[in-house]
């Protein structure tokens, strides 16, 4: 074989492997879940750089410290506007974003959420606490199999099924008893309480907290990074964090045992 036959039968080689190669990433790419996707974006560095100076704020903690992500990821619920509403075959619940939980060195906890963006999963806040994690990991104690939410309006947990809801924190049990409604109930007090609020309403159009509000423009970096809309609770919404990893918090209402 002539060097120059070997050199084209290496090119060959090269863009055959090279083919291979980015076709297998693709597909592995494609076969990932989104919680797998969502988790990868929790551990990318700059992610990671943006947890340490978010739990370095005011000098609690100096920066070099690492922080840690946690293996769980879960996708989280919020209480859907057509539920609320009475639309007929209407899910209790819709997905807003996944979720996993940050660590720090002296042990103080975050929650990532993260949201696709142009098919791009980012992280798109970071809030105090691990609320999004511990309450999956209660729901499917709670209701195996059931799907675990969030009332934002009294930021409240709960796990439902396709019959009934189940409480999982004290503003819960508060709404539903220790032991629960039907969602058929369920519904009639949620609508109750927020039909009036929804978007579109008098209430909604005069622009006060409590209830629904309509989606108001996130806000967000240079790079205009957003989430996915949601029910407002009082307190306030989320800020957000820009694709470039802005440092950014949300304050739970309330501390939570």
């Amino acid at each position: 074989m002539t060097p120059h036959a070997k050199h084209l039968r290496t090119a060959a080689l090269a863009a055959v492997t090279t083919t291979l190669l980015l076709g297998a990433a693709a597909e592995a790419a494609a076969d990932e879940t989104p919680a797998a996707l969502a988790h990868r974006a929790a551990t990318a560095p700059a992610t990671l750089d943006t947890l340490s100076r978010f739990f370095a704020r005011d000098g609690a903690l100096a920066r070099a410290a690492a922080p840690r992500v946690q293996d769980a990821t879960v996708p989280v619920h919020t209480l859907s506007a057509e539920f609320v509403a009475g639309k007929k075959g209407a899910a209790a619940s819709r997905l807003d974003f996944m979720a996993t939980t940050a660590v720090s060195s002296d042990g103080r906890q975050a929650s990532l959420w993260m949201a696709p963006d142009k098919g791009v999963w980012k992280v798109v806040n970071i809030a105090t606490g691990d609320d999004e994690t511990r309450y999956a990991a209660a729901g499917a104690r709670a209701l195996p199999g059931g799907t675990v939410f969030r009332e934002p309006q009294i930021d409240a947990w709960y796990v439902h099924d396709a019959s009934r809801v189940l409480p999982l924190d004290e503003d819960a049990t508060r709404a539903v008893g220790a032991r629960g409604t039907t969602l058929a109930a369920y519904q009639q007090r949620v609508h109750a309480a927020y039909a009036d609020k929804l978007p579109g309403t008098a209430y909604a159009r005069q622009g006060k907290a409590g209830g629904y509000a309509a989606p108001a423009a996130p806000e967000t970096g240079a790079s205009g990074s957003g989430a996915p809309a949601a029910p407002v609770a009082a307190g306030g919404a989320a800020v957000l964090l820009a694709a470039a990893g802005l440092a950014a918090v949300r304050l739970r209402r309330r501390t939570l045992a």
